[in-house]
């Protein structure tokens, strides 16, 4: 790709950490076992000498994780204002210096409301990230259940570190069954920032794609893949109430308890295409959902 056609970069370091640690443990039987369990640091950003929050992380993509969090909390809109992003783990920080160094626009009222959530390693939302939620909307879409299964085989075969250590979610960009990147970290929004982080390191838009998450599908997520612009959600677990009817306004397909061949539709059932469906044997009858009815 010619130079001029390139996305923007800011200078960055390159820091990132070994994901598992080796260890040693003794099992039931009173054995020695040498082991592997997974990192977990404090990350503190501060943006022009400035503190935003401390995270904690398993540490592999700390400068996409920086550039993410700031993207997808809405306190820095344009990559092209930010100079560079220095990662320093002996004094557990990371420095995002500004091209005009005056640090976060509107600083003082973006920070003003803060709302505490069920996000494994951050657990808040920015007042500015709610009040813009609703400016935006994902392209309509859809999807072969075929397909699906397909890439839920794919994606089995990564959560590598999940697979040596446990402790950790995964998640992945998806194009159609390809897995563009695949990234896991102590918390899920962790992961789902650094993949935001690369997206806009890359220029990548979201359109065309597809979340996926080991973790539950909360209202935190649904907002983050949809500041992404990425319209379908797919997930390993389940559902909360209120990322459902997030995903409901903002038109999102939300699948969830997704593996092998199982999944549940909760939102965009009508842009699913049931490609797959095993033919009706005759006497066979729909599952009732509900406890059964005892007998008069």
């Amino acid at each position: 790709m010619p130079e001029s056609q390139r996305p923007y970069r800011p200078q960055m370091s390159e820091a990132g950490l070994a994901p598992t640690h080796a260890v040693q443990a003794v099992d039931e039987q009173g054995e020695g076992r040498d082991m592997e369990v997974a990192g977990e640091f404090p990350l503190t950003i501060k943006v022009d000498d400035r503190e935003v929050v401390t995270l904690m992380t398993l540490g592999t993509y700390p400068e996409a994780l920086t550039l993410g969090y700031l993207r997808n909390q809405r306190l820095v809109e344009d990559i092209e204002s930010i100079r560079s992003v220095e990662v320093d783990w002996e004094r557990e920080q990371v420095a995002v210096s500004t091209v005009d160094g005056t640090g976060i626009v509107d600083w003082e009222e973006k920070l003003s409301g803060r709302t505490v959530t069920t996000g494994c390693g951050q657990g808040t939302v920015f007042s500015c990230t709610l009040d813009e939620l609703y400016s935006w909307r994902v392209p309509h879409v859809s999807l072969k259940q075929s397909r699906i299964y397909e890439l839920l085989r794919e994606i089995a075969s990564y959560n590598e570190v999940y697979k040596r250590a446990g402790a950790v979610h995964g998640c992945a960009l998806c194009l159609d069954t390809d897995i563009i990147t695949f990234i896991e970290d102590v918390g899920r929004h962790n992961a789902a920032d650094a993949i935001s982080g690369l997206m806009w390191l890359d220029g990548l838009g979201g359109g065309d794609k597809i979340f996926y998450t080991t973790g539950r599908l909360t209202s935190e997520i649904v907002m983050k893949v949809a500041h992404m612009g990425i319209p379908a959600l797919l997930s390993r677990s389940g559902v909360t109430h209120m990322g459902l009817e997030l995903a409901q306004d903002l038109g999102l397909i939300m699948i969830a308890r997704a593996k092998g061949k199982h999944f549940l539709v909760y939102n965009g059932a009508d842009q699913i295409e049931f490609d797959a469906r095993p033919p009706r044997t005759p006497g066979s009858r729909k599952r009732r959902s509900g406890p059964p009815v005892a007998a008069a």
